[in-house]
């Protein structure tokens, strides 16, 4: 089916461009968004006469999304979750969880800009993409953590799983060296018995 874009779509084309989609996405996805017109001898004179409106009316949306863009520039957004002593999340991150953060730091982001290709699974500093239009996507930062200590740390730079490991590593080390200490004890107590 043939489509006239009434926006820039990525993979198919900017605004005016006549492309050849499969059915059932010009009807679900353009059509019903309004993101595009079928391709017929009225409907191109009609975009022909309304061409300017158009571009005007995309170039106003960009202009409003560039702006939210600048008040999302550097946004970092902490969410709180429970995790095992990997880091792997009991639950996941989902597009949802990222615009209802952004909501409550008071920055409007719907749900369906939130780019993730999966949710997150994992604790730690994660790069996000939000697609406020077709031609503008600000990239904001989601700080995954078990406790607002935990984030805080995050926030710093460390890697607080790589820590946690080193800091059990250490631990049994010094535990092992205990148990060393009282075998060899109880070994030279056994001798003293023996003799």
């Amino acid at each position: 089916m043939q489509v006239i874009l009434l926006e820039r779509v990525d993979g198919l084309g900017t605004i005016g461009s006549v492309v050849t989609v499969r059915p059932g996405f010009a009807r679900n996805y353009l059509l019903a968004q309004n993101k595009a017109l079928r391709a017929t001898e009225a409907n191109l004179k009609v975009f022909e006469v309304q061409r300017a409106a158009i571009i005007a009316r995309n170039a106003e949306a960009r202009a409003a999304a560039e702006e939210t863009g600048k008040s999302l520039e550097g946004a970092i957004f902490t969410l709180i979750r429970s995790a095992g002593d990997t880091g792997q999340l009991y639950g996941s991150v989902s597009a949802r969880d990222i615009s209802d953060a952004a909501a409550a730091a008071g920055h409007k982001v719907d749900k369906r800009t939130v780019l993730l290709s999966q949710p997150i699974k994992t604790i730690g500093l994660h790069d996000v993409t939000v697609r406020l239009h077709a031609e503008v996507d600000q990239v904001v930062k989601v700080n995954v953590a078990r406790s607002l200590a935990e984030a805080e740390r995050q926030a710093k730079g460390e890697d607080v799983i790589a820590a946690q490991l080193e800091s059990d590593r250490a631990d049994a080390a010094a535990q092992a060296s205990e148990i060393a200490q009282i075998a060899a004890q109880m070994a030279e107590a056994r001798g003293d018995i023996d003799r």
